[in-house]
């Protein structure tokens, strides 16, 4: 299997803590993901604080409008630090997706560090070239713009 690593920075001028109580809150992550994704957090336990071990369950429609379920798991959590989260099952043959979050002067920096592969070998590999790298550009795109109209 072939995996793609893509990494993305953004400096928000907020503390640290409330960075932290924002992006480890699932309930949050629909807040900034493009409407056309149409995002939906399913997991009734979406409201509390992440843990390791936490399974998030969501309803999503990736490309071309095909609805798709998505889980992913909570693997590690260092509040205020980092958290990682897996998919258990979804649209990737495997995904590892880091948040990092780092205090600086006049407010944090965070940076996300995605891994992932996709199904399908030689397949898998075109659409990653054709949609799916830019998809998730896109997405990153959408979010940094997102974060900036929330926090500034």
């Amino acid at each position: 299997m072939k995996s793609y690593q893509l990494k993305f920075k953004q400096v928000l001028p907020i503390s640290l803590t409330a960075a932290w109580d924002f992006f480890s809150s699932p309930a949050n992550l629909a807040k900034i993901t493009p409407d056309d994704m149409e995002f939906i957090v399913t997991s009734e336990e979406s409201e509390g604080k992440m843990y390791p071990g936490m399974l998030i369950t969501y309803k999503v429609s990736p490309l071309f409008g095909v609805h798709l379920n998505w889980m992913t798991e909570i693997t590690q959590v260092e509040p205020e630090k980092y958290f990682i989260d897996e998919q258990r099952f979804g649209p990737f043959k495997f995904w590892h997706h880091q948040h990092h979050f780092k205090a600086i002067e006049g407010g944090v920096e965070m940076t996300d560090i995605l891994t992932y592969g996709l199904p399908l070998g030689i397949l898998g590999r075109m659409a990653h070239e054709m949609l799916v790298k830019n998809k998730i550009k896109a997405i990153f795109t959408f979010r940094e713009k997102k974060v900036i109209e929330l926090f500034g």
